[in-house]
């Protein structure tokens, strides 16, 4: 994974937003304006994604890539280090999964935009 698919693929999400409220290099994806994704810009190493919790915890108890999310809440958000034991498809399917837990919690209305 690199910065470039990373960007792409969250970009490719209905209704998300690319943001940089934090500072200049800290890059955040967003739907209905609620984070579900965020990386460095200047040196991507990963990401943070959002996480069902009891999934979170599996999953770094099964990979070396996934540690409790970096300046996050850590109940909710896993760091996924790049280059690393998760594949591709993995990644991929943490994004996906980040961005439709993000977007069941939207209202209704806004959920039925995005469809």
């Amino acid at each position: 994974m690199n910065i470039e698919i990373f960007r792409e693929y969250c970009l490719s999400k209905p209704g998300t937003t690319e943001h940089l409220p934090f500072d200049d290099r800290t890059l955040v994806f967003k739907v209905g304006g609620k984070m579900f994704a965020l990386c460095d810009l200047e040196e991507f190493t990963g990401a943070n994604l959002k996480c069902d919790t009891e999934w979170a915890v599996e999953l770094r108890e099964q990979y070396e890539a996934v540690t409790p999310g970096y300046h996050m809440n850590k109940k909710h958000w896993n760091t996924i280090a790049a280059n690393s034991d998760i594949d591709m498809e993995l990644f991929l399917k943490l994004i996906d999964h980040s961005y439709e837990l993000v977007k069941s919690g939207l209202p209704k209305s806004e959920r039925e935009k995005l469809s």
